[in-house]
């Protein structure tokens, strides 16, 4: 059996959840409930970042001591997470004491094969990045993400020796066209790697910052928080014992912002080279989103919450809009007008009135009861089939590129060809003429078929939606979905009334101009 080890970054636990970390658990929830779909083996791991210099000073602007403060943190992301119906398998914390014991291990091994070494450094510092900056890096002298100027630090550090492995990893790289994606991403790590890199500061002394797992070899200091959160890729595996580790690592796929590109694709696979461990197979790297074209943040109050959006509109639709708005590796931009015609359009008037119509004329001419599929296709029919057959070939290849508007898009296609069979068909004429009635529950047999295709194909973008077309098709929960189309009903089974999927959001008229 194929397997597949899907992973989010650890979130900091110095802000809620937001629309950017929202962004990329429905990515990787999508992608794991297809995968699951399909028979692999997969395991989704997510959780969160809780050491460093801002989560203590968080801590300490909340009046709280910083464990309290991280777990009270830490049990917000999960709780959002459980609301948001995501399905991961595994929430780890770095403050996991089995996670802490692998950090100090890792960094045992290293020390221990000399690539760690202890040296007086002096550098420009950012507390916000809590990270070196070279004069290269900085933007008119400041910071690029925090826009501060960073502060000269000088003081005695342990080093990695990162740039031994440099090479190796550029090499890598070279021969693994796909190890970083898009493409851009790639082509921006191996830019890094083809000048120096330098070696990497691992440390912070103690007398500057206490909240860190200890350095086993030196109880003095603790470690940096990117050599500490990193590791935490492997020490969720390891975790659940080496079996495990060797049966899901090497079908690692990390997913991560693009703002994390350099700590995940130069630190930590050398960080892996150095320890003896296999580097993983993709990094894959998603854009930012804007609202209204501006970055999002509290001071500007522009924020979008994934609970309320779930509240407002409910999950599924909200998770519709993201994966339909945006094209992956790319910024995109939250709209509400955007978001509205989205709903309205593509479910609300598409989706929900077609299941809602096929539904509804079941009812009304055949008392919910699905009539027999008798003689040959009409060429119609079997054209209606051959378009979700099609559907499903293309959505299996948008998914193996990461392109989950496409994937959308396909299906969306297949719901276009579904209403203009209806058209075409004509099932509410038809039943005027009672020597037609046989012809019109076929019609509605076939479309009915595409409500369960519908539910099937639907059901890792949109799963809550995929249960209630079930529920309206009176499938048991649980019951295989796999039979080929026109043998899964049979004659008798009796669906259930129809209810509005999405109703429409109503918008406010604006007045005609004088």
């Amino acid at each position: 059996m194929s397997r597949v080890y899907i992973t989010t970054p650890l979130y900091y636990v110095n802000a809620d959840p937001h629309l950017g970390s929202a962004y990329t658990m429905i990515i990787t929830d999508t992608l794991a409930r297809y995968y699951r779909a399909q028979g692999r083996e997969t395991f989704y791991l997510t959780g969160t970042d809780e050491h460093g210099d801002k989560i203590a000073q968080a801590a300490t602007e909340a009046g709280m001591e910083t464990k309290a403060f991280t777990d009270k943190v830490s049990a917000a992301f999960r709780e959002a997470w459980d609301r948001c119906g995501f399905s991961y398998d595994y929430f780890i914390r770095t403050t996991d004491a089995s996670h802490i014991r692998y950090v100090q291990e890792i960094l045992t091994r290293v020390h221990q094969a000399g690539d760690i070494y202890f040296d007086r450094y002096g550098g420009l510092y950012c507390f916000g990045c809590e990270r070196f900056y070279t004069p290269k890096e900085l933007r008119n002298g400041k910071c690029p993400d925090h826009l501060t100027e960073p502060k000269l630090i000088e003081e005695e550090n342990y080093f990695f020796r990162m740039s031994k492995y440099q090479e190796r990893l550029l090499r890598h790289i070279k021969d693994h066209p796909d190890f970083v994606r898009p493409e851009g991403f790639r082509n921006e790590v191996a830019a890094m790697l083809s000048e120096p890199v330098g070696d990497l500061c691992i440390s912070r002394p103690k007398s500057r910052l206490t909240w860190g797992i200890e350095i086993p070899f030196d109880p003095r200091y603790v470690t940096y928080v990117w050599f500490d959160a990193l590791i935490n890729y492997v020490s969720a595996l390891k975790t659940k014992g080496e079996e495990f580790f060797q049966k899901f690592w090497p079908e690692a796929e990390h997913f991560i912002g693009k703002d994390i590109v350099k700590p995940h694709g130069v630190f930590w696979p050398t960080m892996l080279i150095a320890a003896g461990l296999p580097l993983y197979k993709h990094l894959n790297v998603h854009g930012f989103w804007t609202r209204e074209g501006q970055k999002m943040s509290k001071s500007l109050g522009n924020i979008i919450s994934p609970l309320e959006m779930k509240e407002k509109i409910g999950m599924d639709a909200f998770r519709y809009f993201v994966l339909r708005e945006s094209v992956f590796g790319q910024d995109a931009d939250f709209r509400e007008e955007n978001l509205t015609a989205r709903y309205n359009a593509d479910l609300a008037n598409n989706l929900g009135n077609l299941v809602s119509r096929v539904l509804a004329m079941q009812q009304r001419y055949f008392d919910g009861v699905v009539q027999p599929l008798a003689g040959p296709w009409a060429a119609e029919d079997r054209q209606l089939k051959a378009t979700f057959v099609q559907a499903e070939s293309e959505v299996e290849k948008q998914m193996a590129e990461l392109q989950f508007h496409r994937a959308l898009e396909a299906i969306w296609a297949a719901l276009d060809a579904t209403n203009r069979y209806v058209v075409e068909t004509a099932p509410y004429t038809l039943i005027k003429d009672s020597g037609k009635a046989a012809r019109v529950g076929e019609i509605l047999h076939h479309l009915l078929e595409v409500v369960r295709m519908l539910s099937i194909h639907l059901a890792p973008f949109l799963p809550e939606t995929s249960v209630k077309l079930r529920e309206l098709l009176n499938i048991s929960a649980g019951a295989p979905l796999d039979a080929p189309w026109g043998s899964f009903f049979t004659p008798g089974h009796k669906i259930n009334p129809p209810v509005a999927l999405f109703p429409r959001i109503e918008t406010e008229k604006k007045p005609a101009p004088a």
